[in-house]
Order: structure tokens, then sequence, then C-alpha cells
């Protein structure tokens, strides 16, 4: 076999050919691993697993404002895109690791042994893993060790070169370290597949969800007002479908949870602790709500909020057989996926009907939105109240304890701000001259809504007819239709609760306590 000079153009050429199948046998190493370390986590723990628990460990890590600016990004796409940043990044290592195993042996085991640790140290310190979570990314670690150093041994004895072989022949060492290469790639597809139908099955927790029958509510709903809906196209519906419902929260992976396994306790400043157990709670005198929730990193004109029918039973209910001692101001909400809430103990006490929500829309909780069980807390921000996959409700004081966010830099408190938004016309649309149809919804949960006016040009403000609110903790839509001629205008629109207060116009950012300002839009009238 001739063999190219030092330094010659064909060593470079082959070298890189080295390189390039070195990375890929890193690549088929690294996917086969996390793959298996998936498996395994799906079949021994399925609450955490070392993907899972990387992504918690970076959402809990990026300081508030990097996750805001998430949320602005990308909106409810922003765990994929996390998990997708995840992937990638493990697959340069991987890849990395190939090429440095090749051309030292041992640092490429040493690199892809750190990112095991890495990947145990986040499952390990999750709020919901288990001694046996453990063996997931040691699984991983170990399998793609040992698959790394045998490719890498394989490719060594068939380096790329510029001989060719005669027709119909491959050299035994080559096909040696391509079989080696498909077969682990195939091995992690595999895996993979099992492992996300069994992730899947799991979620549904035995099909109990999909079995379940809804308890009636001992307190219906609200009748919901003959005008509340307008017919405006576009316009918010007064009810959001489930599906389109907006989803935020710090879970990467949808707890699963098997209801008859969950448990609530009701802890801290309490006269008595409290235990129930999911039957218990669907025995229990429901009341039926139509509640509209946000989230604080809803931007101006934002669209992370929803109104939507809940049934639960009344949180003050529980919280009054457990008796809250003098002196606690807070109940500490804590999520399965260890994510707490800081919520003013009044709130959950006072006649606003807070639930332990089981129903939304007249279906049990959907997975994502957090079944079994989760709150809703009229007029309070999802980050201090809206807590999924509840788990447990710590009666305590603001002075002791802090919550999620809070530590984070975000308030401890988090009443909902009067807004409002323009649904129709989108900003940046043209529309024809003559009479233009404006619509959109405005909310001050636990308050209600009086007035929603619009301004045209910064000109005199304009009363928009108002639809019937279901309730103060609703959202209410509204129209007005506005002459226009040719040009360019800017819109805004501004709301006033029952209370008599307006929104105000000054521009505030959503953290620490929510956004403030008019939602403005921009149109050309042609």
């Amino acid at each position: 076999m001739s063999t190219p000079a030092p330094g010659t153009t064909k060593q470079r050429r082959l070298r890189g050919k080295a390189a390039l199948w070195a990375a890929a046998a890193g690549l088929a190493a690294g996917a086969a691993g996390i793959a298996a370390g998936e498996l395994t986590a799906g079949l021994l723990s399925p609450l955490v697993s070392p993907v899972t628990a990387l992504g918690g460990a970076v959402i809990d890590a990026v300081p508030p404002g990097v996750k805001d600016l998430a949320v602005q990004l990308f909106g409810t796409a922003d765990k994929v895109v996390l998990v997708a940043c995840i992937v990638s990044v493990a697959g340069i290592l991987a890849a990395l690791a190939g090429v440095l195993e090749r051309n030292r042996s041992g640092w490429g085991l040493a690199l892809a042994g750190l990112a095991g640790a890495a990947g145990l140290t986040a499952v390990v310190t999750r709020a919901q893993t288990s001694p046996q979570a453990a063996l997931a990314p040691i699984v991983a670690a170990v399998l793609t060790m040992v698959l790394l150093r045998t490719l890498v041994r394989r490719l060594a004895t068939w380096e790329p070169s510029e001989e060719t072989p005669a027709r119909g022949e491959t050299p035994l060492a080559r096909r040696s370290f391509l079989n080696a290469l498909a077969g682990t790639s195939l091995a992690a597809v595999v895996a993979g597949t099992v492992t996300t139908i069994l992730t899947r099955a799991t979620a549904v927790a035995s099909g109990f969800r999909g079995s379940m029958t809804l308890p009636q509510p001992a307190a219906p709903p609200q009748a919901i007002p003959a005008n509340a809906s307008l017919s405006v196209d576009g316009l918010s519906p007064l009810v959001t479908p489930n599906a389109d419902f907006y989803r935020i929260d710090t879970a990467l992976a949808v707890p699963a949870i098997d209801p008859p396994a969950w448990k609530l306790k009701v802890t801290g400043l309490v006269e008595r602790e409290i235990e129930i157990d999911f039957a218990t709670l669907l025995a229990k005198p429901m009341t039926e709500r139509h509640v509209t929730i946000a989230c604080v990193s809803n931007n101006v004109g934002g669209d992370l909020i929803g109104n939507a029918l809940w049934l639960g039973w009344p949180v003050r209910e529980l919280l009054a057989m457990a008796g809250p001692k003098a002196g606690a101001d807070m109940v500490l909400s804590t999520s399965n996926d260890g994510w707490t809430a800081s919520t003013p103990l009044e709130a959950l006490t006072d006649d606003r009907d807070a639930l332990l929500a089981v129903g939304m829309n007249g279906e049990p909780l959907p997975l994502e939105h957090g079944f079994p069980v989760r709150m809703i807390v009229p007029g309070l921000y999802g980050f201090v109240s809206a807590t999924k996959w509840l788990t447990e409700l710590k009666v305590t004081r603001f002075t002791d304890d802090t919550a999620y966010w809070t530590t984070r830099g975000w308030s401890d408190r988090g009443p909902i701000k009067t807004q409002s938004r323009i649904d129709v016309p989108r900003s940046g649309r043209s529309v024809q001259a003559g009479q233009v149809q404006f619509g959109g919804v405005a909310w001050a949960q636990h308050r209600g809504i009086n007035r929603v006016e619009l301004r045209v040009n910064r000109g005199s403000w304009q009363q928009a007819m108002l639809a019937g609110a279901i309730s103060t903790d609703t959202w209410c839509q509204w129209q007005l239709g506005i002459d226009l001629t040719p040009g360019e205008y800017e819109v805004q629109v501004r709301a006033t609760d029952s209370t008599g207060e307006p929104q105000t116009e000054d521009k505030a950012p959503v953290a620490p306590d929510g956004a403030t300002g008019y939602h403005t839009i921009n149109i050309k009238v042609g």
C-alpha cells in the first residue's frame, strides 16, 4: 500500500476522511447511549430521565431575563427548542468525543464520562428523582464509552486510503467498521422508538384519564349572557378550546402521574395535617366556574392568556379542614416536578372560588395542563397560583418561604393587571377604506371590565361596545367600527376596570410582576 508523503494534500484529505468517520462513530455511540439511558428511565423512573433532567437544570439555571426572552421568541414551543438545543449539543460533544478518541486513546472516553457525570448530577438533584433514576445516566455513559471504544478500534484497523478495491470487493476491516457503525445506529433508533412508545403509554396513566367520568358540579357554572359572544371574524372565542390553550411551565416532559396513586398533602402552619387521594377529592361537592388565567410573561397584546370552564373543589374547603394557624399569610404549592408557587392565603380562603381543578371545558384536565389536579386562582398570575400536577400545599409565611420564581427575581405576589388587546385587524395588515371593524378582548380578573376605548393616531378616545361578561373573573369581548379614509394609522386600546381605574399607559416589562402599556397596532387603509 502506498503512503502519501507527510504534509501532502493526499495525507490531509485522508486525515479529514478518517476524522469524519471518527465523528460518525462518536455520534452513533452517543445516540445509542442516550437512547439506552432514556429507555432505562422509561422503565425505572418515568418521572425523570437524563434528557429531561438536564433540560430542567438548564431552565432552573437561566436568569429570568433569558427565560422571558425564550417565551417571547418561541412562545409555547420553548420546550421543543430547548430539547433541540440539548440534542444538538449532545451530538456535537459525541462527534468531538469520536475525533478525540481516534487521535488520543482515552480522551474521548473521558469526555463521554464527563457528560455522563453531568447527566447523573442533573438526575439526582431533580425533585421527582428516585434511587433507581440514577441508573439511567450511568447506563447511558457506560454504553456510550463501550461503543465508542469498539467503533474507534475498528476504525483504526481500516483507515481510509487512496487505494480503490477491486469491483465488488470490500476490505474486511472496512466492512467490519461499517457494519458496527450501522448496527449501533440501528440500535439507537430502535431504543428511541421503544422509549417513545413506553413514555406515551406511561403518560396516559394506564388509560385512567380516557375512562374517567367527571362528577357533576354541586355548584353549577355561571350562566353565559346572551350577548357574551360578538360576531367579529378573527375575534378570540369567549371560551378557549383546550387544544389552543397556552402552556407555560418548567416541565420539559409532562409528568406521568397515576391518579389512583396521587396524594395531596396540606402541611406547615396548620392545626392538623391533611392528606387526600384522588377518589376522595372526586367525591367532594364540586364547583364549576369560568375563569380567565394569564401568564406573567404575557407581553402587552400577547396570547399567553385563556378563558376556560374549570371544575374543582374549592381550596378554601380543604384549608378549613387543616385549620391555618394565626400568622400564616401564604400557601406554598408544590408540583410533582418540584416547581413551587407562593399564593397569598387570603386568595385561597375568600369567596373567589380558587379551585383544586380536575376538569377543563367539560373533560378531565389534559395531561399538559396539570392532570390529574391543578390549582386555579382567579385574579393572580399563574406564576404565583396556577400550580399544575399539584402534590402539596404548605401553609406558611412570605417571610419564611420563597417560591420558584421569587428566588429568580420575580415578585412574591402577582395580582393580574388590567389589560386589553386588539385581535382584529392584525397589526401590519391592509384594510379597505370605510368603516373598519375593530375587535378584541379585555380583562381585569376579580375586578371586571367596565369600559373599553380606542383612539386613532393619538386622538380622542372612542368607547367600544362591550359584550356581556360571564363574571368579573373572565375576560370580555369588545367591538368598535371606525370610519377611516385611505392612509396609515396607529390604533391603541385601553380598558377601565369596575372600580373606575383605567389601565396605565406607562410601559413596563413582564418582570417582575407583569407588563403594562397600551396595545398598539399599525394598519394601512386603502
